[in-house]
């Protein structure tokens, strides 16, 4: 069972990441690059600040800096926990993948940190806004599913990887964005 699924994880990787072309490239790269996301994250700090004012913000961030921190290191916990390669060190897809990136990464990729960053903050958003701010949410979420995508254009995670990624990522999400909400009814009351 798990040889199959396997097998259909290369697969599927081998598909979407063949539908790559270099007039492309530069534009997933960007949108996989940490850096890149600066004015989202600049945009969203000045949104929940006309909602909240600064000292509810800083609570804000500490909660987003602890869940972004939890996704990491949850990552990093099972890349060498399992030690799945990333296609592009799999022997058995050697010439097959196409790596855009100057580098592969670090040599295991079993799951995407940055699907699990990217959901996560998504979620905690879509989360703390509910029904207020629902298309901000929804925009959000969708912009996490790119990341998460352009993580298999560029060659350097499966399918599964950002699957299991958002998954990990939606659920601290939410469960940081609980926690935030409880913390700021205790402080702000």
């Amino acid at each position: 069972m798990w040889e199959v699924l396997i097998e259909k994880d290369q697969e599927w990787f081998l598909y979407l990441n063949q539908l790559g072309t270099p007039a492309w490239d530069s534009f997933w790269l960007f949108l996989s690059d940490k850096w890149g996301a600066l004015p989202l994250y600049a945009f969203l700090l000045f949104l929940v600040y006309r909602q909240l004012g600064w000292k509810r913000v800083l609570l804000l961030l500490v909660f987003v800096g602890l869940l972004i921190t939890t996704t990491d290191q949850l990552s990093g916990f099972f890349k060498y926990g399992v030690q799945r390669l990333r296609p592009c060190y799999e022997p058995e897809l050697e010439g097959l993948v196409r790596l855009v990136k100057s580098s592969c990464g670090g040599r295991f990729g079993y799951f995407s940190a940055h699907a699990a960053n990217a959901f996560g903050l998504a979620t905690f958003f879509a989360v703390f806004w509910g029904k207020r701010k629902r298309l901000w949410g929804a925009l959000l979420l969708l912009w996490a599913v790119v990341v998460g995508y352009s993580r298999i254009y560029l060659g350097v995670h499966y399918p599964l990887d950002i699957l299991t990624g958002f998954l990990a990522g939606g659920l601290l999400g939410w469960l940081f964005a609980q926690l935030y909400k409880k913390a700021d009814q205790n402080i702000f009351k």
